[in-house]
């Protein structure tokens, strides 16, 4: 059986059979999964047994490895980090807000892998919200609103010392999140941009790593951002993924916002991530 890709029924995403992601891939097949990956934004691989090596081996297939900052990768590897909660966690779920990886970069990530080894038997969906559909299905008078604006993006609400993954969270939190002063730092991207592979146009971020608009004052920003928030993650954009031990799952980060859900109370999580920097 050679590699398929079936479309899932939904506002983005496809499941991808008849390939063994423990061995090494051809490059026949690693056009094929990326083009795949360009045209559906979400891909997902089940039944696939990877340890860690054979997830930062796919990862390198697509691009170099991603800076990840704020979070420690786990033990005897550089670019692998442990997604998890304990069992009997009482912290906020971690990233259980629309958001795109690292978009406070100068240059965020082209993609993210994460593998599911831990997997509840209920509960833990991941979210992702299709921004070129949502864009493209704009009503034109936000549209307007939005265009040829800079989006100001920040590290701070989530990673800074006071905050929601801050110092005061750090002893109740089992993932390794390191809060900075670095997180304050801030990066400037159009809020409607082009994406650098296919040229698509789509809306990039989202309020929380987005702290306001260039030339405009806190209260437009923070007017306008929760009119765009309330959009951008509308049903008609959304495909909701449901896991399973050992599949992997890669997304685009400039064509896709995601977020996590609990409802797992009682059972530990734990997957392993990889970032996919851009080229």
């Amino acid at each position: 059986m050679g590699l398929v890709v079936e479309k899932i029924d939904a506002a983005c995403g496809a499941v991808v059979r008849g390939i063994d992601l423990t061995k090494p891939l051809s490059q026949c097949a690693i056009d094929a999964i990326r083009e795949a990956w360009l045209k559906h934004h979400v891909l997902v691989f089940p039944e696939q047994g990877l340890n860690d090596d054979d997830l930062e081996n796919f990862t390198l297939c697509f691009g170099p490895f991603g800076d990840d900052p704020f979070i420690a990768p786990i033990e005897g590897r550089k670019h692998v980090i442990a997604v998890k909660r304990d069992a009997d966690e009482k912290s906020p779920i971690f990233a259980e807000s629309w958001h795109t990886d690292w978009s406070f970069q100068r240059t965020p990530p082209a993609g993210t892998c994460l593998f599911g080894i831990d997997i509840p038997p209920h509960g833990g969906d991941t979210h992702f919200a299709n921004q070129h559909l949502a864009l493209e299905r704009m009503p034109s008078e936000l549209r307007e609103k939005l265009e040829g604006k800079e989006a100001i993006h920040s590290a701070r609400l989530p990673y800074g010392r006071q905050g929601v993954y801050g110092e005061s969270d750090a002893p109740v939190r089992s993932m390794d999140i390191r809060a900075s002063d670095d997180a304050m730092a801030e990066q400037r991207h159009p809020i409607i941009r082009k994406h650098p592979e296919t040229g698509r146009e789509g809306i990039f971020g989202c309020v929380g790593y987005i702290t306001g608009f260039a030339d405009m004052d806190e209260t437009e920003s923070m007017s306008l951002l929760a009119e765009l928030y309330a959009w951008q993650g509308r049903e008609e954009f959304v495909y909701t993924h449901r896991w399973v031990p050992n599949m992997l799952v890669m997304w685009d980060n400039r064509s896709v916002l995601h977020k996590a859900t609990g409802g797992y109370d009682g059972y530990a999580r734990l997957l392993h991530r990889t970032t996919i920097g851009a080229r």
